[in-house]
C-alpha cells in the first residue's frame, strides 16, 4: 500500500498546506477588512450629490395693533407709520430628477414660499421656480437652471424589503447635508390620513424638521424613498419615520412636468367596509358627481367595479383615481337584496 507519511515529502504536506492557507487570508483579509471600513460611504458617495437643500421665505403682511380696532385710537393709528412686512423662513430638502434641473421635493416644504433657493450638495446656489404641486402625495416639482448638469439620483430596480438597510439624505435643522443610518421597519403603511394614494416606507432612520422632501437610499445609494413626515408625541424624531415610494413620486413628477399637476379619476362617494361579507357599504354621495348620474344612492352596496371585487375602500379609492376622466365604469351593486349593474363616466377630482 502507498503510504504518503512514509514519503520524505509526505511529511511536509501539512507544513505546506498551512503556508497556502496562511497567504490565502493574507490576500482575502484586507478585502474584507476594507468592505467593513467602507460602511456605506460609497453609496452616500455616489447618493449625496443628488441631494439638495432647500430654504424658502415667505413674506406677512403686518398687522394692525390691537388698539388700532379701538374707535378712540383710529386717528391715531391712521397718523402712525405702517408697520413693515416680515419675512418667514423655512428649509427642507430635495432630490435632483434630471441633470437640466429638475426637482423633488415634498409640497409642504415650498407651500406659499415667495422665494425658493436650492443649495446643491457642493454649494452651489440657484433660484428654485415651482413647475406644479400635487397636495394630495405632498409633492412639487421645482426647477433650476444650471451652469453644468446636475447629478441625478438612481432609482432602485428591486423591490425593497422589510429588514433593507436604507439611509436618510437631507439637510436636518439646516445643519447641512446629513446621513442617517436604519432599516425599512415596514412597507405599505396606509393608516396615516394624509394621502389617500400613497402607501408609506416606515424607517427608524433619524428623520428631523429640514429632512422633508430628501432621499432615502438603499445600501446600494439606490433611490427608495421621498423622506416625508415622523409620527412623534414630542415633535423630534421618536424612531419612527415615513418616506413616499420612489416610484409613485417620480410617477407623479412626471405627470406634473408634463401638465403642470397629476390628473387623477374620481366618482364622487364615499364608501366604508361594514361588517358585511361582500362589498363595500356607500354612505355618501357627492350631489351632481358622477357617481350620481350614474344612479348610485346612499345605503348601497358596491360589489365590483369593471369586474374588480369591492372589498377595500383604499384599494377602490387608488384604482378610480388611477383611471383618465371621461374612461366608462362599470358598477354592480347590491340595494336592498337586488343586484344592479349601473354603468359610471370617470369624472376629474376637484
Amino acid at each position: 500500500m502507498f503510504n504518503l507519511r512514509s514519503q520524505p515529502w509526505g511529511r511536509l504536506a501539512p507544513v505546506l498546506a498551512g503556508i497556502a492557507l496562511g497567504l490565502a487570508l493574507g490576500f482575502l483579509l484586507p478585502t474584507q477588512r476594507a468592505q467593513e471600513t467602507d460602511g456605506y460611504a460609497t453609496a452616500v458617495a455616489e447618493a449625496a450629490p443628488s441631494v439638495v437643500n432647500i430654504y424658502t421665505r415667505k413674506r406677512l403682511s403686518p398687522e394692525p395693533h390691537p388698539l388700532c380696532a379701538l374707535p378712540r385710537f383710529e386717528a391715531l393709528c391712521r397718523q402712525l407709520p405702517g408697520r413693515r412686512e416680515r419675512m418667514e423662513g423655512a428649509l427642507g430638502s430635495g432630490v435632483i430628477l434630471e441633470a437640466r434641473g429638475l426637482i423633488l421635493t415634498n409640497n409642504h416644504v415650498i407651500a406659499d414660499a415667495d422665494d425658493i433657493i436650492v443649495v446643491t450638495a457642493e454649494g452651489t446656489e440657484y433660484p428654485g421656480r415651482v413647475l406644479g404641486t400635487d397636495p394630495s402625495t405632498d409633492l412639487a416639482v421645482l426647477q433650476v437652471t444650471p451652469d453644468a448638469p446636475l447629478s441625478p439620483a438612481r432609482l432602485r430596480r428591486t423591490p425593497l424589503r422589510v429588514g433593507d438597510t436604507v439611509l436618510a439624505i437631507g439637510n436636518p435643522f439646516g445643519l447641512g447635508q446629513t446621513v442617517s443610518q436604519g432599516i425599512v421597519s415596514a412597507l405599505g403603511r396606509q393608516t396615516l390620513g394624509t394621502s389617500p394614494y400613497a402607501d408609506f416606507i416606515q424607517t427608524d432612520a433619524a428623520i428631523n424638521p429640514g429632512n422633508s422632501g430628501g432621499a432615502l437610499i438603499d445600501s446600494h445609494g439606490a433611490l427608495v424613498g421621498i423622506n416625508t413626515l415622523i409620527f412623534s408625541r414630542s415633535g423630534s424624531f421618536e424612531g419612527i419615520g415615513f418616506a413616499l415610494p420612489a416610484r409613485l413620486a417620480i410617477d407623479v413628477a412626471r405627470e406634473i412636468e408634463a401638465r403642470g399637476q397629476v390628473i387623477r379619476g374620481w366618482l364622487g362617494l364615499e364608501v366604508i367596509a361594514d361588517n358585511a361579507e361582500d362589498g363595500l357599504l356607500v354612505t355618501a354621495i357627492f350631489p351632481g358627481g358622477p357617481a350620481a348620474r350614474a344612479g348610485l344612492r346612499p345605503g348601497d352596496r358596491l360589489l365590483a367595479l369593471d369586474g374588480r371585487s369591492a372589498r377595500h375602500a383604499r384599494e377602490m379609492a387608488q384604482h378610480i383615481a388611477s383611471l383618465a376622466p371621461g374612461n366608462r365604469l362599470e358598477l354592480v351593486i347590491d340595494r336592498q337584496g337586488r343586484r344592479a349593474t349601473l354603468e359610471g363616466l370617470v369624472g376629474q377630482r376637484p
